[in-house]
């Protein structure tokens, strides 16, 4: 039997656990009605519609963005994957010094 995917938060939010334990610290809104969870400079993943997309890149020749999907039903790996979008973006948007040095806030 099939099993039926999380509704929309619930995935927001089990994705947020399965990128914690690859040590990505995320945010989860939900202010709009589409769960979305931040992750970095230009990588907010949507959840909606039984699917996790994220975009991916910019497509020049057509002016429109790319986007990647991936299924509720499959929180881990849709981590793995935007794990690896995760990475590519750190090293072309790091964190500017002024926040790198910052204290956390109690």
């Amino acid at each position: 039997m099939n099993e039926l995917p999380p509704q929309p938060l619930a995935a927001a939010q089990q994705l947020t656990v399965a990128l914690a334990e690859k040590g990505i610290t995320t945010d989860v809104h939900h202010d709009y009605g589409t769960p979305m969870v931040s992750v970095w400079v230009g990588l907010i993943v949507w959840c909606a519609d039984g699917t996790y997309w994220w975009r991916t890149g910019w497509n020049p020749h057509r002016h429109r963005a790319i986007y990647a999907g991936h299924p509720f039903t499959q929180p881990t790996r849709a981590a793995h994957r935007i794990a690896l979008r995760y990475t590519e973006l750190r090293m072309t948007h790091p964190l500017s010094p002024l926040i790198a040095g910052a204290q956390p806030c109690l």
